[in-house]
């Protein structure tokens, strides 16, 4: 892995977090409410799970 994987990966994440506030920002902004209102444990957890998540999808991309 060099620097440009690395900032290829980041530019994707910018691409595909600024997806839905472009596309329906009123719905957005609604979620992002209702997850404020999560008590700390369910957030850790979905954390968690999308640590999780992204970790086997790169193990599973890179083979390794």
């Amino acid at each position: 892995m060099n620097w440009t994987d690395l900032l290829a990966a980041f530019a994707l994440y910018l691409v595909i977090e600024g997806i839905l506030p472009f596309l329906s920002p009123a719905s957005w902004r609604q979620s992002l409410a209702l997850i404020a209102q999560l008590p700390d444990n369910q957030l850790r957890l979905f954390g968690f799970g999308s640590m999780a998540a992204g970790l086997l999808l790169l193990i599973f991309v890179r083979g390794g």
